[in-house]
């Protein structure tokens, strides 16, 4: 073996060994050794020393792919780290806006703070309720929580801002409820709406971020101003690919909240999050969204909902199926029945066929499944519900009439970009984990 060979090798022993330097040659740099014997010596030397026959007490190193590289941390939610955020509870009157999903590994998060004595003085409930058992629009009403006694209050119907008077007796709101990334998920809504209220009435308010199961994108059509309603309040594309710390700093710093004011906010970040971040959610975040895959197609079907086409709600496979009571649109079948949580689902009681989507291993927004279904109707006169539904999911007007126009895919696709790489700009000041 020929001198450069050895010292490219031993070079490669003690890039992966530093120390093995020090031991052997303390005071002399490798490129000062000229000797082909004393070469081989050390190079079988420290071939020895690390190879894995050698004695169990001796250890044994990783291969050289994995040395320098940062080790990869565990996830841990806002919520998980209690020690960023107690010294802005204790002593203070707190309230939270939370539901099922407000979990600490197991424990609520309403029971993790009243063993940590912190004084909760109410729980403000979302859409679907504290306990996430309430059918999609379904009226919530004001009670009080068996488990820990507290005051609960909704936030949804008619009341879907925390009034001043609410806000009393409180000093600091807590908003810590698991988001899926669309912008008509209305938990985003209800988010907007609290930090409003406590902008309004000087109250500081903690978001304890969690992870977005579809962060790793953002597409679709951007939400005209005179769109906004409670399943779109924003200027953002239908995935708007942010956590909703992310996206609370976007509603402040866009001076999106009324009359311009700003929320005293504080973002409690996720740990070992990268928008790249694979997230399979602990629990179901709301009634219709059971599974993995009904949370990934979520930002595609949900169109539907402003169609004569059903999800499948009322069944066990909600937001993973579409079908209707007519037989050209496949061979799929399922019948819509009210449940102890969802009353009176589209086509009850009614043989719907369509498609079977629970195998779709689709990671982004697609308007295949919408033009598949519309394509197939005999009347697309009719394929729309009668209310401006469909236009509030989508965000204007414009998607409907490109549909009905007979646009392809590619063709409306095309439309969206210009606003898509304005809201790319926008986006990227509000990042506070590695988008790639």
């Amino acid at each position: 073996m020929d001198t450069i060979r050895l010292n490219s090798l031993l070079l490669y022993k003690w890039r992966i060994f530093p120390h093995l330097k020090s031991l052997y040659f303390p005071m002399f740099s490798l490129s000062f050794i000229p000797y082909q014997p004393l070469l081989t010596y050390l190079l079988i030397l420290t071939t020895a020393c690390h190879s894995p026959s050698v004695s169990s007490q001796t250890s044994v190193r990783k291969p050289s792919s994995t040395v320098n590289q940062k080790p990869v941390l565990a996830l841990q939610t806002g919520a998980e780290q209690f020690k960023e955020y107690i010294a802005d509870l204790k002593g203070k009157r707190v309230a939270l806006v939370v539901n099922h999903t407000s979990l600490v590994g197991k424990t609520h998060l309403a029971d993790t703070l009243l063993s940590q004595k912190i004084n909760i003085v109410k729980i403000f409930a979302p859409e679907h309720g504290f306990r996430g058992d309430a059918d999609a629009g379904e009226h919530v009403s004001n009670t009080i929580d068996k488990k820990t006694g507290l005051p609960l209050i909704s936030i949804y119907g008619k009341n879907k801002k925390p009034s001043p008077e609410q806000l009393k007796d409180v000093d600091v709101v807590i908003f810590d409820i698991q988001d899926v990334g669309a912008r008509f998920y209305t938990y985003i809504s209800t988010m907007h709406y609290v930090m409003e209220a406590c902008a309004e009435n000087k109250k500081k308010c903690l978001v304890l971020d969690r992870p977005n199961p579809n962060g790793h994108y953002f597409d679709g059509p951007v939400l005209k101003p005179a769109f906004k309603s409670f399943i779109g309040m924003h200027q953002i594309p239908v995935v708007h690919g942010l956590t909703v710390g992310e996206l609370a700093q976007m509603i402040n710093g866009e001076g999106w909240l009324a009359n311009n004011v700003k929320c005293d906010l504080k973002v409690i970040q996720v740990k070992g999050y990268t928008h790249q971040t694979p997230y399979v959610l602990p629990v179901r975040p709301s009634p219709g969204l059971p599974t993995e895959v009904s949370i990934r197609l979520y930002p595609s079907i949900c169109f539907f909902e402003g169609t004569t086409i059903s999800l499948g709600r009322g069944t066990d496979f909600s937001f993973q199926v579409a079908g209707a009571p007519n037989p050209i649109y496949g061979s799929f079948t399922f019948t819509p029945k009210t449940t102890a949580i969802v009353k009176n689902p589209p086509h009850e009681n009614q043989l719907c066929y369509g498609k079977d989507y629970r195998q779709d291993t689709t990671r982004h927004l697609t308007l295949k499944y919408l033009l598949d279904f519309y394509n197939m109707t005999p009347d697309k006169s009719k394929f729309f519900l009668t209310t401006k539904h469909f236009d509030l999911l989508a965000g204007s007007e414009e998607l409907k009439k490109q549909i009905l126009a007979g646009m392809t895919e590619e063709q409306i696709r095309a439309t969206w970009q210009s606003d898509l790489q304005k809201y790319a700009t926008m986006r990227k000041k509000y990042l506070l984990y590695p988008d790639k």
